[in-house]
């Protein structure tokens, strides 16, 4: 964690005139391998990355909730007994969002002073929003003597979400801000929540995030686009095979080439990504226990070109940033990550040149968009942890 704990101790010191006694932390994500895959029932291959959001505090005696966001110098009280979104104060919505679940768990949750400090990257696809739940629910837990366990943790952040703030999202981002192991990767199986820590520490490779500068632009009728298009391929499968498989996970590449005649060309290229993406997340655990980065980057690579042909979730400055690094020599492969249409790239850099990428990538990023990009250079990351105040 690349925040400084004396710092934030003396913020919380000068905000509140006492000394903080709870600590959490939880880090941000990046996606591997496996997009788009989750909300059909599919495969992911996330890990948490060294940038993490911190809450310092200490309980009350009452429903109050003080609290204070040092990276946004601003401050904000709610009473526990009223749980309403604060539209004057959004970045408030997720810390009562995971009381107003822990509370309908019947779990003890009282009013608290806290003081939140991030340096996860906003508005980029590296989930803030789940580290902010995660270290406040880490929080809560250490507060009121209680754990979750991990499988309903990442649950509980997921319906902070979709029923507290109203947003479709999947379970990845919570699930791996809070289980992520240091040098793992975690292979995700989104229907039954089981989950297995991947070896991630490649001697000679490094993770490289890059930043396209450019907010997503996922919005949600796209989003909803693609999930409405990949129910028309499953209606078509289980019509043609009078299946029950509710779900593209359902099927082989087998299943839908069979009813391909039959299918819209849209919905059948949809199917097609999410088909060839489970089994190229499977193949991408196999290699990263042989620590075979080369083969993983070939995956890398297929899964973008799928993304970008069969989904047609990239965009121009996506395309560029892993056009540019695929040409590198050091680079052995190059992804868009996350929902898509903006947002970051994830890649897979020989370490011993990690230095000559990044530099050349931005240079050459900023020739062809007039874009200023950045980067971020992670190890696997350790998941959401107390925090010793």
């Amino acid at each position: 964690m690349s925040i400084d704990a004396q710092q934030l101790q003396q913020l919380y010191r000068e905000r509140y005139n006492a000394a903080p006694v709870i600590g959490a932390r939880a880090p941000g994500r990046v996606n591997i391998i496996g997009e788009h895959t989750d909300y059909n029932h599919g495969f992911v291959l996330p890990m948490a990355i060294e940038h993490t959001t911190a809450i310092l505090g200490r309980s009350r005696n009452d429903t109050l909730l003080r609290l204070y966001a040092g990276n946004l110098d601003r401050a904000a009280e709610l009473n526990l007994e009223k749980r309403v979104r604060n539209e004057a104060e959004p970045w408030t919505d997720y810390i009562v969002g995971v009381a107003d679940q822990l509370i309908a768990l019947d779990k003890p949750v009282s009013g608290a002073d806290m003081v939140i400090m991030g340096d996860v990257p906003v508005g980029c696809g590296l989930s803030s929003s789940a580290a902010l739940e995660m270290a406040a629910l880490a929080f809560f837990e250490q507060a009121g003597a209680f754990q979750l366990d991990d499988a309903a943790a990442a649950q509980l952040g997921q319906r902070v979400e979709n029923e507290f703030l109203g947003l479709s999202t999947g379970i990845m981002d919570q699930f791996i801000s809070r289980c992520g192991k240091a040098g793992h990767a975690l292979f995700l199986d989104c229907r039954s929540y089981a989950y297995e820590l991947i070896p991630a520490a490649f001697e000679e490779a490094l993770f490289v995030i890059a930043n396209t500068a450019c907010p997503r632009g996922l919005t949600a009728s796209k989003y909803n686009e693609r999930v409405s298009e990949c129910k028309s391929a499953v209606t078509v499968l289980q019509e043609y095979f009078n299946a029950s498989g509710a779900y593209l996970r359902d099927y082989t590449m087998n299943d839908l080439l069979a009813c391909q005649e039959m299918m819209d060309d849209v919905p059948f290229r949809r199917a097609r990504h999410v088909i060839t993406e489970n089994e190229r997340t499977r193949h991408a655990c196999d290699a990263m226990r042989q620590g075979n980065a080369a083969a993983l980057g070939v995956l890398m690579n297929e899964s973008d070109i799928s993304l970008r042909v069969d989904y047609e979730v990239t965009s121009r400055e996506l395309d560029i940033l892993t056009d540019i690094a695929r040409r590198h020599p050091d680079c052995y492969g190059a992804r868009m990550t996350g929902a898509g249409f903006g947002g970051c790239t994830i890649n897979l850099v020989r370490r011993d040149a990690v230095e000559v990428f990044c530099a050349a990538l931005l240079q050459q990023y900023k020739e062809k968009t007039d874009k200023t990009g950045e980067v971020f250079i992670s190890e696997p990351a350790e998941g959401a942890r107390p925090l010793t105040p």
